[in-house]
């Protein structure tokens, strides 16, 4: 293990902002990651876990020691007659691990293609797309306790998996992902009624083709974070009770909307910034897209300062029209390295 000390982050992170790190430590093993929080504890230094760094937002000075999770692996635990359970390390890079199933046949996580960032981070905002969260695929989640200072599984029942949520999220100082257990089927089972999903596949139902869709879906409209830093899409969809939601509909009939299990609408945020003027927009070096106004981009060097002023902007513009507040999907960080609501100032 290597601490390293005054790190640049700027490669680090997908919205390319430039923050220093007073210690650095990358993590390949499991006990390299209980070295690297001893060494915290012993020096005082709070602890930042960073994984592929593509939903955080970062100050420009970190006082702590920033923990970089590198653990790699796909291991093959079990499988039955419908489904196989593999193991993966924290630190594989997501994107190749779809595309890895796909090859080996393995089914479920199609949907999830070209998503940025590492295993690690899937279930902490249980990221999702195109009908599919990858909740449903985690059979556990493979942690190190900092509580209890142990490793343990947390089978996915008791990880609270909700939309962009976990237990990982409403309680982030205590646990640290070293892997996580998928159960994927052996079985083509297609979810294509999504949006353009559909129309884009066409006759041709192969998990396959839904991959290849859905990387070319995304492509043409989300951009590459190495031509253009951002964090994919910067809002969450707002889920509104069905009575707000039938207020809205009498003004603007129009409104794409989803509606939940439990009774409640989710609503397009980018359609929200859209129609509030921001597609295409800038507010200085940052605005958002032209092509999908979900995402907020980093046109040149913008600091901390620069992106928090836009994305306010954009949620004070959006509740102007629509009364509806937008959440941010990215994790705010502090100068000690830890998480802070967006609602400070």
């Amino acid at each position: 293990m290597q601490i390293e000390t005054q790190k640049q982050l700027k490669p680090f992170n997908t919205l390319s902002l430039n923050a220093i790190a007073s210690h650095y430590v990358q993590i390949h093993s499991p006990d390299e990651l209980v070295e690297a929080l001893d060494y915290a504890q012993q020096h005082a230094l709070n602890v930042m876990i960073l994984s592929g760094g593509s939903n955080m937002l970062l100050p420009a000075q970190i006082n702590a020691l920033v923990v970089h999770m590198n653990i790699l692996g796909v291991e093959n635990l079990s499988e039955d007659a419908t489904t196989k359970t593999i193991r993966v390390g924290a630190g594989q890079v997501w994107h190749d691990f779809v595309l890895w199933t796909t090859e080996h046949h393995l089914f479920g996580l199609q949907n999830l293609a070209l998503i940025p960032g590492l295993v690690g981070a899937s279930p902490v905002q249980n990221i999702g797309a195109y009908g599919v969260e990858v909740g449903e695929f985690i059979e556990s989640v493979q942690v190190y306790d900092r509580q209890l200072k142990t490793f343990s599984d947390i089978q996915a029942k008791d990880c609270a998996f909700s939309y962009r949520h976990s237990i990982f999220k409403d309680d982030p100082n205590r646990y640290v992902i070293t892997h996580v257990t998928f159960k994927l089927l052996k079985k083509e089972d297609l979810k294509i009624s999504y949006g353009d999903l559909k129309q884009a596949v066409g006759d041709e139902l192969t998990a396959f083709n839904l991959q290849q869709q859905v990387i070319q879906i995304r492509q043409s409209k989300l951009p590459d974070p190495k031509e253009f830093p951002n964090v994919g899409s910067f809002f969450k969809n707002p889920i509104i009770s069905q009575q707000a939601y039938d207020l809205l509909a009498e003004q603007f009939e129009k409104l794409p909307h989803y509606p939940q299990p439990n009774g409640d609408v989710k609503i397009a945020a980018g359609w929200l910034i859209d129609q509030s003027g921001w597609k295409g927009k800038q507010l200085g070096v940052v605005g958002m897209f032209a092509k999908q106004a979900l995402v907020l981009v980093n046109y040149a060097n913008a600091d901390l300062n620069d992106v928090q002023s836009t994305y306010r902007a954009v949620q004070q513009d959006v509740y102007n029209k629509f009364k509806v507040l937008l959440e941010p999907e990215p994790v705010l960080f502090n100068s000690a390295g830890l998480i802070q609501s967006h609602q400070d100032r």
